[in-house]
């Protein structure tokens, strides 16, 4: 197929290298000169503008009688840049084209976009992607939300990008994105519960335990091996304490709106929600409540508190 792709940062240059190596033809556009420069050394046509790359996905023949639709991926950070982009994209399309999102976007915004584009007559489909910088090699799970008869037409593109099984069309418009949202609420939830163990596991130095070696050991036949903790092994193989690491964790709002959404609907999480917390006390050179507890319990018991230089 040939299909229009925009925003190739880390995630998005490695999709449209999977999809050249797939046998597609690629159109590819980003603000970044480097990155379009790229791109093109791996077999993209590159366009210098938005109205310049919807122009060259039209048929060289007749584009007033295009037979087929203009397929564009947007892979750009979520919020305003997504926002303006599919606006633009918006004046620029005809009718039946189909616009695809693959970032994380909230997926209240996924279904309004949907709504918005329909009455200009062009589709709309959210896909929730997973599979980071490793997703080249391996390939991404794709969660899609939309119709699905646009899912079809344009299902040949999932499947290159997917490994066997990896991708499926989850519901309506906004389902795709709000699957990739609760499976990153998971996601904070699990690599809180693996720092915490290997937390522990740091603290206990009579021990000089190698966490690398754990990593790996627990990774055979163990009932929580995983692929993060294939990651953890190659991260303490690395720097066996992570001491060149500061423990600053940041959040791209997915945990966020995951616990919003279970207090929505009277669900509880408390442990998502409780690693969504710990990140945002990570980014704490200090705590405040810290110090209120230590006084407290100094004011209240004579317990010794630590005092600054």
């Amino acid at each position: 197929m040939k299909i229009g792709f925009i925003g190739l940062g880390k995630m998005g240059a490695n999709m449209v290298e999977r999809l050249i190596k797939g046998g597609h033809e690629i159109v590819a556009f980003d603000v970044n000169e480097q990155a379009k420069r790229s791109v093109k050394e791996k077999g993209a046509e590159v366009a210098a503008s938005l109205e310049d790359f919807v122009n060259k996905l039209d048929t060289p023949a007749s584009p007033a009688k295009r037979s087929e639709p203009r397929v564009i991926w947007v892979m750009v950070p979520s919020g305003k840049p997504t926002e303006d982009t599919i606006n633009t994209l918006s004046s620029l399309l005809g009718k039946e084209d189909i616009v695809i999102e693959g970032g994380n976007s909230m997926y209240k915004d996924s279904m309004r976009r949907a709504d918005a584009l329909k009455k200009n007559g062009i589709f709309f489909l959210d896909v929730g992607t997973s599979g980071g910088i490793w997703g080249l090699k391996i390939g991404y799970c794709l969660m899609v939300g939309g119709e699905e008869n646009t899912f079809k037409k344009v299902e040949p593109v999932f499947k290159t990008l997917a490994p066997e099984d990896g991708y499926a069309h989850v519901g309506p418009s906004g389902a795709g994105h709000f699957v990739k949202m609760v499976h990153n609420g998971i996601e904070y939830a699990l690599l809180q519960a693996y720092a915490e163990g290997f937390e522990i596991m740091e603290a206990k130095k009579e021990f000089n335990l190698n966490l690398g070696e754990i990593a790996n050991l627990w990774n055979h036949g163990s009932v929580i091996r995983s692929w993060l903790l294939e990651l953890a092994q190659d991260a303490f193989k690395k720097d066996g304490h992570l001491s060149s690491i500061q423990g600053f964790v940041a959040d791209s709002g997915e945990g966020r709106w995951t616990v919003a959404e279970a207090i929505g609907e009277d669900v509880p999480a408390p442990i998502i929600t409780l690693s969504l917390l710990e990140r945002f006390r990570s980014r704490q050179k200090e705590s405040f409540s810290a110090k209120v507890i230590a006084a407290l319990r100094n004011e209240f018991g004579g317990h010794g508190v630590k005092r600054t230089e």
